[in-house]
């Protein structure tokens, strides 16, 4: 992922080099090259989708002369996304936003032993039912919402114990499937206080600029630009839900009808369809994605 990108414009490879320098190791390398099973290891996972991320925008603004405060109304994230949006809209520079995932996904890797936590999808059902199939299966564990993604997908996390519960009490409350995640940790939940903890300290010691276009923030699903208040909600966020589906209603209901997915892979722009089925949404990764929407985004 990323590497058309690096080798089709000058201010991608520029993002690619800069990460590679604020992290001191060739992250780029493992992004091109692999090996996928070190490549997709939280700690690198999250540095480098970032980065792709920012090196779309960087193209963007740079080369095809779409500036972000001239075109959109805000900008969201899900999960480590929030970072890449806080950093696309200048809050964090992109080293900070670099070291402080690398920090994020080694703190969160830490937080859980291995093999006591697990995260499973719910598909064919709200985040209503996936609370109360949550609550019956915790048993004195932790189960808890993780992400609710659209309308029928909701993701929970916690003990695997509590987690494996939920396999079987699903169907008695309409689950359609019950898939368990292949994820690392239990993420977005409280066994992840740790990481939060790591994380309120880290972004204690780093500028956070106003953003030029608000955040909607994973745990309010409500527009914030205040640089204290970005650090309290992106460590509240570690073990909060991520309110996806909420967040792209929000920006439907105040009249966003054009959804940008920027960076790697087409989740998002699914997600946001299956919310507000009446917007527009479109996922801009590679050369020919930015040369596609460039119509649309000078219009």
């Amino acid at each position: 992922m990323g590497k058309a990108l690096a080798e089709a414009f000058p201010s991608a490879r520029a993002v690619f080099e800069e990460v590679d320098e604020a992290l001191g190791e060739k992250l780029s390398t493992l992004i091109w090259e692999g090996p996928k099973e070190t490549l997709t290891l939280t700690e690198n996972a999250q540095p480098a989708l970032m980065a792709v991320s920012v090196a779309v925008m960087r193209v963007l603004e740079k080369e095809k002369g779409i500036s972000l405060a001239g075109t959109a109304k805000f900008v969201a994230g899900h999960s480590l996304g929030e970072y890449s949006a806080l950093a696309a809209a200048g809050a964090f520079s992109l080293a900070d936003a670099a070291r402080l995932l690398r920090l994020r996904g080694q703190a969160m890797q830490k937080a859980v032993p291995v093999g006591v936590g697990a995260m499973a999808a719910l598909l064919g059902v709200g985040v209503d039912i996936a609370e109360k199939v949550a609550a019956e299966a915790a048993q004195g564990d932790v189960c808890q919402v993780a992400n609710d993604n659209e309308p029928t997908q909701v993701v929970l996390s916690g003990h695997k114990s509590a987690i494996d519960r939920v396999l079987e009490i699903g169907k008695t409350f309409g689950v359609r499937r019950a898939v368990p995640l292949p994820v690392s940790a239990p993420f977005h939940c409280k066994l992840m206080q740790p990481a939060a903890d790591a994380m309120a300290e880290a972004l204690a010691n780093v500028t956070v600029n106003r953003p030029v276009v608000p955040v909607v923030a994973n745990v309010l699903a409500q527009p914030i630009s205040d640089p204290e208040e970005i650090k309290k909600r992106l460590v509240e966020q570690v073990t909060g839900t991520v309110r996806w589906r909420e967040c792209v209603a929000f920006m439907a209901a105040d009249g966003v009808t054009d959804f940008y997915e920027i960076g790697a892979g087409k989740v998002l722009a699914g997600l946001v369809k299956r919310t507000a089925p009446s917007v527009n949404a479109s996922s801009l990764g590679t050369p020919s994605d930015i040369d596609a929407a460039l119509a649309a985004l000078t219009s």
